[in-house]
């Protein structure tokens, strides 16, 4: 078993300093941890006290003694019964999804309401993100290339499975994260900052003023339009995007740890939604 779980520079490390903060309320509880990975997350599920039913592609990296992790893909379905789990926890999972939308209404599926989701993820909202995309389109200007079949193809072994395990391709930042996680029916409960990346603090100092400015004009006309939604909801929504648009936390932290709760099953989600473009029988 690898030591990053004392290593503050690792999200392990603050995944397990998550975990024992609320040791309490997770105790007894059955937890889904997905993808589980060689089982560090689950060995500290199952110390504090939880029922843990960790799945992965690749179950055969799992080394935990006392625990069987089950092969599954999030993709086709898990191996659960509909709202089995009090919490499911993606750790640096969903940058490997190529459907992170059904991925997630697969989450809410095994979810109870009321339950958590727990995601983290490499942050692609940061500004060193930001700037790596703009320099080549790359997760880390000057050292890796952008996403490529030579490099982000991580596991691939077709004797054991037809699926592809891909590296971070689908890289994701919190306001596309907050979008699909809405449309599958969570709401964000929490966000945990983690570790300050110097370029992005850096970056921060000199470009946060026209962040905050862009960003602060971009809110105040969207309030004024008629979207055609109740004037409250619009401006609660657009005032939680313009939020976490501005949070200088987001924008310097290396990784993206957001708890969301539950609310409602992803498939009544879409019937609260209104078309953007006119029905087809509208049109001229």
């Amino acid at each position: 078993m690898d030591n990053y779980e004392d290593n503050p520079k690792s999200i392990k490390y603050h995944v397990k300093q998550y975990l024992l903060k609320h040791a309490e309320r997770l105790k007894g509880k059955i937890v889904v941890d997905l993808p589980a990975g060689n089982g560090v997350t689950s060995r500290i599920l199952k110390d504090i006290g939880c029922k843990v039913r960790p799945f992965d592609l690749f179950p055969e990296y799992f080394d935990v003694e006392g625990i069987t992790c089950e092969r599954a893909n999030v993709l086709d379905a898990i191996p659960l019964e509909n709202e089995a789990a009090d919490v499911v926890i993606c750790q640096e999972g969903i940058e490997h999804f190529s459907d992170q939308f059904k991925s997630l209404q697969e989450f809410n599926r095994i979810t109870k309401l009321g339950g958590s989701l727990i995601i983290t993820t490499p942050n692609y909202s940061n500004l060193k993100s930001r700037m790596s995309y703009f320099l080549s389109e790359s997760e880390k200007f000057h050292s890796i290339m952008p996403p490529n079949e030579i490099d982000s193809i991580w596991m691939n072994n077709q004797e054991v499975s037809n699926e592809v395990y891909f590296g971070h391709v689908f890289l994701i930042g919190i306001q596309k994260l907050r979008l699909l996680t809405r449309l599958a029916g969570y709401r964000i409960k929490h966000i945990q900052f983690t570790r300050v990346k110097p370029t992005s603090m850096l970056l921060l100092i000199f470009h946060y003023p026209f962040i905050y400015l862009s960003n602060y004009i971009t809110y105040r006309q969207n309030l004024k339009k008629d979207k055609g939604y109740d004037k409250a909801y619009q401006a609660e929504v657009y005032k939680e995007l313009y939020q976490l648009s501005v949070n200088w936390r987001i924008l310097v932290d290396g990784h993206l740890f957001v708890e969301f709760e539950k609310v409602e099953h992803a498939n009544t989600v879409m019937s609260g939604l209104q078309s953007v473009h006119k029905d087809f029988g509208e049109r001229t």
